[in-house]
């Protein structure tokens, strides 16, 4: 149960109250347990009293020709006489139970109760209406086989009553001063408890746009260390993922001056006077050749934007990644028979089994376009001489593995540079390949967010052209088989 109730959620008003509320539902349980414990303690002293009363009167049980005798004296009964609060009555029966003297209505003990000298009981009773307290004692007389005489003394219980509220009055009314003051005093400790949270906020809405420095954890409170140190681990990861887009941004940039530059001194050479036909022709040849470097590099662009942002929106659904790949190597064969390129596919037939894999099909689809690509522009290859590049699937159905292998008949890449060519815009010196930079960074993106790591390789180590051949192994769906 909450005393306070909120549309949102505040970490003062839960503190508060998880603090005040169990303190005000204890409140009334102390108020009972406080009764209870002063009934006990104004029950005490006058319980004593009809003890001794009792004691008294028992001394004043007498024999006499064989007979038991009450006699009480003017001064002893002066000991009985009512107050100004309670009423005091006495009893006295012989050892047959006849009445002796004092009040004849007085309930007697219980019958099953047995008769024991010198010690003095306790009961509660009721006497015409009214609730009471009995002290009684069974006197043994100085008669052969006779039975224990009963006194008792009796009194109404207005003065235990009085004496408990009086008590109660004396204990809980302090706290009618005590708990509004706790109340306060717990509500300001929780405020300044929590200022260091109010003085973090502040800091941080007064920073710039611009400064992704840490926060200063040493000046708040242990338990909010750990806040302060994620914060910190996202600003480090914010400002390396701007640093990161600022510089992708600065070398797009630089990419694309070089297509629209070549564009712009093509057009101004088709413009000049007296240039020949074939000078034109030339121009616009070279016009074309721009803008498709240029149209590609924003494609690639483009492609590594939407691989980098569907992250978090990436939907992964049981592939057939041999129908993928033939399919991204049928739409390749066109480019491969313009470069002389003896392009081809091994590996099982779509649907054989082994060969499904969870994951994105149009980003696994760019993925395997771009290594292809890849391979196609760094393998030299002329009529006379043909280069290979084969796209492979090789299921392993006890390893629960799909491998996809791109392998090629080029130069490879050497070994200080297979980790450089997977950085955006990275090309490698010596070669007139015709590319944006952004083929394997769009690879490695992809892979990353399927959880599979790309791995390069020499095919035929130690030759001329040992060849390039990629890798990468994905887990195999366990929806189809």
């Amino acid at each position: 149960m909450k005393i306070f109730q909120r549309e949102q959620r505040s970490l003062f008003g839960e503190i508060l109250d998880w603090m005040l509320t169990p303190l005000l539902l204890l409140w009334p349980v102390s108020l009972a347990l406080t009764w209870l414990v002063a009934q006990g303690l104004a029950n005490k002293p006058f319980d004593r009293a009809l003890e001794y009363n009792a004691h008294a009167l028992a001394q004043f049980v007498t024999t006499h020709d064989g007979q038991v005798l009450f006699s009480l004296p003017q001064p002893a009964s002066e000991l009985l006489r009512a107050d100004e609060s309670d009423a005091v009555y006495y009893q006295v029966l012989s050892p047959t139970g006849a009445y002796l003297a004092g009040e004849r209505e007085l309930p007697a003990p219980p019958s099953e109760e047995r008769p024991s000298s010198a010690e003095v009981r306790l009961r509660d009773a009721e006497l015409r209406g009214v609730d009471i307290r009995v002290a009684y004692i069974w006197v043994r007389v100085p008669l052969p086989d006779a039975p224990a005489a009963l006194v008792q003394v009796a009194e109404t219980r207005s003065k235990r009553s009085v004496l408990a509220t009086e008590i109660i009055k004396g204990v809980m009314l302090p706290q009618f001063v005590i708990l509004p003051l706790a109340v306060l005093l717990v509500w300001l400790a929780l405020a300044r408890g929590i200022k260091p949270l109010h003085q973090l906020e502040e800091r941080i809405r007064a920073r710039k746009p611009d400064d992704l420095s840490p926060l200063n954890d040493k000046s708040v409170p242990m338990e909010v260390a750990p806040l302060v140190d994620s914060v910190n681990d996202l600003l480090r990861r914010l400002h390396e993922s701007m640093a990161t887009q600022k510089r992708f941004l600065a070398d797009a940039a630089h990419q694309l001056k070089t297509p629209l530059a070549g564009l712009r001194m093509q057009a101004d050479l088709a413009q000049r006077e007296g240039t020949s036909t074939e000078e034109l022709k030339q121009s616009l040849k070279q016009i074309g050749r721009a803008s498709i470097r240029a149209t590609h590099t924003v494609n690639q662009l483009l492609a590594l934007a939407r691989a980098e942002g569907s992250a978090a929106a990436l939907q992964h659904q049981p592939v057939d990644m041999a129908q993928l790949v033939i399919d991204v190597v049928r739409d390749a064969v066109p480019r491969a028979l313009a470069r002389h390129i003896d392009l081809g596919y091994d590996g099982p037939a779509p649907g054989a089994p082994g060969v499904w894999a969870d994951g994105n099909p149009l980003l696994l689809k760019e993925l395997a376009r771009n290594l292809l690509d890849n391979a196609i522009n760094y393998t030299p290859s002329s009529a006379s001489r043909c280069g290979v590049v084969t796209a492979r699937v090789l299921p392993d159905t006890f390893g629960r593995v799909v491998m996809v292998q791109i392998e090629d008949s080029g130069p490879g890449v050497p070994e200080s540079e297979r980790e450089l060519v997977f950085q955006p815009f990275y090309r490698a010196l010596g070669t007139d390949a015709d590319g944006s930079g952004l083929g394997l960074p769009i690879v490695r993106e992809i892979a990353r967010q399927h959880g599979v790591e790309v791995t390069l390789e020499d095919v035929r180590p130690g030759a001329a052209l040992p060849g390039a051949r990629f890798t990468l192994r994905f887990a195999a769906s366990r929806a189809r088989h």
